[in-house]
């Protein structure tokens, strides 16, 4: 029920309204976001690469409602591109499709995510590209698979374990040399489509994790690239050191480098537990999104964790 309410507020626009006009909201927002501008999460870039962390730099937003919104979205990502290339940090970008465009017109949608997959390649940079609630899905997954048939395979995606589908998703990506953020999933799914249960979640996160690992054996184990711009195939991305602890023993005993897995989590979210992985020697990578289009994504991490929304309130009787 917690949860479920605080999804709805997250796409809400009524609430944003309310939400976005108190100062103490974004006092407690910064926590997890770097800033309005783009040089505010270079910035935590730096801090986080001084500390052994790579990061992927995210201008937020979603669902844009005009064509031209969508490709000044593109516009923006080109920009981040170009701010981590001359800012030297190690820090590749994630996007979101229906920022560019999907849910307008899947032609704009293509046309703005070629240009910015090409864009990127040149300079030797990867894009995620984000898993947004089920709806998308597939067209997410076809539109991936598009633009590595076109040679732009300097792209990954983002599976959800919550979803019943994801076994075999992660089989398709993976047996196609795709890479793959694994995440729990933060958006609210009918019984039908999504375990219902976190023990069903956690479960099938150890599952899909396994098969991340066996298939980065298959397709030769590929590491981090030097500068950390390009990540390995399995990206494990949770806050939860159970998971973690499961990861890492079944890649030590699969025989998986410790460069071969990325371990991926929040700006602001389990800082200590970053500076355990990095200090066992494995990749870590912080997700730093920045922008004015903050509220979904806020209230997305207050609808995670019951400790989020207990600092919101803090900030809320300290204002």
């Amino acid at each position: 029920m917690f949860r479920s309410l605080f999804i709805y507020l997250s796409k809400a626009e009524w609430a944003r309204r309310i939400v976005t006009n108190w100062s103490f909201a974004w006092r407690a927002a910064s926590r997890f976001i770097a800033g309005e501008k783009l040089e505010d999460a270079i910035r935590v870039i730096k801090a986080l690469n001084a500390k052994g962390i790579n990061a992927t730099l995210d201008h937020l937003g979603e669902h844009t409602d005009s064509a031209e919104a969508s490709r000044q979205a593109a516009r923006d990502i080109l920009k981040a591109i170009d701010a981590i290339e001359e800012s030297g940090v190690r820090a590749n970008v994630s996007i979101k499709l229906t920022q560019i465009g999907l849910q307008l017109d899947q032609k704009i949608c293509e046309e703005n995510l070629r240009q910015i997959l090409t864009y990127a390649k040149a300079r030797g940079m990867f894009v995620r590209v984000d898993m947004e609630d089920s709806p998308w899905t597939d067209i997410t997954l076809d539109m991936c698979r598009l633009m590595w048939s076109e040679g732009l395979t300097n792209t990954g995606m983002v599976i959800q374990a919550y979803l019943y589908r994801s076994a075999e998703d992660v089989k398709l990506v993976v047996g196609a040399g795709g890479k793959v953020r694994l995440c729990k999933g933060a958006y609210k799914e009918p019984a039908h489509i999504a375990f219902p249960k976190m023990k069903e979640v956690n479960e099938n996160y150890d599952l899909l994790t396994r098969l991340l690992v066996d298939g980065a054996l298959a397709q030769g184990s590929p590491q981090l690239s030097p500068d950390g711009k390009i990540p390995p195939i399995p990206g494990i991305a949770s806050h939860d050191p159970h998971r973690l602890a499961y990861a890492i023993a079944y890649a030590q005993k699969a025989g998986l480098p410790k460069q071969a897995i990325e371990f991926q989590m929040l700006n602001g979210i389990r800082r200590d537990l970053q500076e355990q992985v990095v200090k066992e020697g494995y990749p870590v990578r912080v997700y730093v999104p920045y922008g004015t289009e903050w509220y979904p994504y806020f209230v997305r991490r207050l609808a995670e964790r019951p400790a989020n929304l207990w600092f919101f309130i803090y900030n809320f009787f300290h204002k």
